[in-house]
């Protein structure tokens, strides 16, 4: 049996016509002589009645301190009243669904509430499906615990129940439906003209969505590109096209049927609200003062980034919203710590950077011909990143995008 698994985001199933959308695409699945097996995320955004910020603000308002067990519990409502209503519209239209949550199909997972992660999944349950002809309708974003709690995976968590899903059934491509027709070389909301990008490598994407790009979740690329499966991005209301990721430039070529090109910036993304952190006056390679620095900050839950160290200054980037915690797990170790609000981070992403000199020239030379201020930066093989403050972030993302011609692809 050829499974395809086609994962269906809140916006794309957000009203009666555009769940109608997402029903074509899974029949037009099916006349092409494969089995899907669908994953769908709550129904909407904040405000529409059964997304899960909506069901979140419910919850804050009767215990704003609310987390754990059932906190998840109710999260995992919204995905189930998916999968319940897209199975009996497949019905309406003939084809012969099920809805199942995530733990009837085998997902278990640790114990981290809000943020839990895949240990396994027993597929009995959906091969039974599979096996007499009738499509699962899986509810993504949850799992249960060993324990037995239900568990949420996490913002973009049904992206990763798509990707998990694609790897243990060996499906032949994972479809990934959103209200854009693929992944586009800057954010349309800052450049409404961004071209889309027919294919990417697994590196991009999971360099862009760490970057901030949001049409996929990093870590369903990072699952699907240990087992090769490819990945499609598309549009729901879209019989063809979107970005089609895969393992090198030469797949992605063969993948997107045109030629290999030696691009060095596939795309910009950015991230705002960010905060930067600044330690000084510690002789931190003498002492174990990082260490601790960066050890409490990782007990109470604040990722870092864009990290300088050195023997007289520590410098990184938080959430803004993780200011507060930041400031009380570090008061106890009596630093000089200074906290400024007010940043972003802008990133330029490319597997073809590698080993190419003068990428970091072109990027600072383009924000300082704009009169934008870089105040830190950080780089990998794929991507290079800028820390500008939030009011000059479009700025610096037009800058970037003429910079590297990105609106030629």
């Amino acid at each position: 049996m050829r499974i395809v698994v086609q994962k269906f985001g809140g916006s794309s199933l957000s009203s009666a016509a555009m769940r109608r959308e997402a029903m074509l695409r899974v029949r037009e699945a099916v006349q092409e002589g494969l089995m899907p097996v669908v994953v769908v995320s709550a129904m909407g955004r904040l405000g529409d009645a059964y997304a899960t910020d909506t069901l979140l603000k419910l919850m804050q308002e009767t215990n704003p301190a609310a987390e754990g067990a059932n906190l998840d519990l109710l999260l995992s409502c919204g995905e189930i009243i998916s999968a319940a209503i897209f199975a009996e519209g497949l019905s309406q239209m003939g084809l012969a669904a099920q809805a199942l949550t995530g733990w009837q199909c085998g997902i278990t997972t640790d114990d981290v509430h809000q943020g839990a992660r895949v240990k396994r999944v027993q597929v009995g349950r959906l091969l039974e499906c599979v096996d007499a002809g009738i499509i699962p309708i899986v509810a993504g974003f949850q799992g249960v615990s060993e324990k037995g709690a239900v568990t949420t995976l996490g913002r973009g968590g049904s992206d990763t129940t798509a990707a998990v899903l694609g790897v243990v059934l060996k499906a032949e491509r994972v479809e990934i439906f959103t209200d854009v027709d693929g992944i586009k070389t800057a954010d349309p909301s800052l450049i409404p003209d961004a071209p889309t990008l027919q294919a990417l490598s697994y590196r991009e994407v999971v360099e862009m969505g760490h970057m901030g790009a949001k049409v996929l979740h990093p870590r369903a690329a990072e699952i699907t590109m240990e087992e090769g499966i490819p990945l499609q991005i598309r549009s729901v209301v879209q019989s063809k096209g979107g970005t089609t990721i895969g393992r090198s430039a030469k797949s992605r070529a063969a993948f997107a049927g045109g030629e290999v090109t030696d691009r060095v910036v596939t795309g910009i993304a950015h991230l705002g609200k960010r905060a930067q952190v600044r330690i000084e006056g510690s002789d931190f390679h003498r002492s174990n003062l990082g260490t601790q620095v960066f050890h409490l900050l990782a007990e109470a839950g604040v990722s870092v980034d864009l990290i300088h160290f050195s023997p007289e200054r520590i410098a990184f980037v938080i959430d803004q919203a993780k200011v507060n915690t930041a400031r009380t797990v570090l008061s106890p170790l009596g630093l000089h710590v200074k906290i400024k609000v007010g940043f972003a981070k802008v990133s330029v992403v490319g597997a073809g950077m590698h080993g190419v000199p003068g990428v970091m020239a072109r990027v600072v030379g383009a924000l300082e011909a704009d009169g934008i201020p870089i105040y830190q930066t950080t780089d990998s093989h794929a991507n290079i990143s800028c820390l500008v403050l939030e009011e000059h972030m479009s700025r610096a993302v037009r800058a970037l995008y003429k910079e590297f011609q990105l609106d030629r692809i």
